[in-house]
């Protein structure tokens, strides 16, 4: 598949993946069963991760590391704020939470994605703070939590086209100016 044809199926985080088919019968089966539940509270949820980068051993390219999720998209660590944290602070926790990563330095924010969706009859409005961190030892071996598919470096082309979620493709952008320019 063309890279340009696979980067048109992104979607945009915590939204239901569309290309899944769906049996005629199962389709049929959630519209006539399912209760229309009015949305009783909104809830907010404000999360913080980041994107992990390292420079390859010979400092000529970079590297991105992503976990595969439990619904086997690619993605980068991240998770909520806990009472009393800042978002840089649970950015380096869930980092190191979830990769295993210990040996790394939060250098920048590098913006924040707003979205919402619905859990049962709560409309949840989640806030990702989103940060620039590396991986100060190109030796560290990233160790992925049980609920992940995986985990891994990727070129950072490569890593463009497995990430699944357009919002964080576009920091990914921004990211990489940043790296090349040593904006940070």
């Amino acid at each position: 598949m063309e890279p340009t044809a696979k980067r048109s199926l992104k979607i945009p985080e915590a939204l239901p993946d569309k290309r899944v088919k769906e049996s005629p019968f199962a389709k049929i089966k959630s519209a006539v069963f399912r209760k229309k539940v009015a949305i009783q509270e909104i809830v907010r949820e404000p999360t913080s991760g980041g994107i992990v980068f390292r420079f390859t051993r010979d400092k000529k390219d970079i590297e991105v590391l992503l976990i595969q999720d439990s619904k086997e998209r690619w993605t980068i660590p991240k998770g909520h704020i806990e009472p009393g944290e800042t978002a840089k602070m649970t950015a380096r926790r869930e980092i190191e939470e979830e990769t295993g990563l210990k040996n790394i330095s939060v250098l920048a924010w590098l913006g924040k994605i707003n979205f919402k969706y619905r859990r049962q009859d709560k409309l949840v409005l989640m806030t990702t703070q989103i940060y620039l961190v590396q991986a100060l030892d190109t030796h560290e071996t990233p160790i992925p939590e049980k609920w992940m598919k995986g985990i891994s470096w990727f070129k950072f082309s490569d890593a463009l086209d497995a990430i699944e979620y357009e919002d964080i493709e576009k920091l990914m952008l921004i990211a990489k100016k940043r790296i090349r320019a040593g904006d940070y």
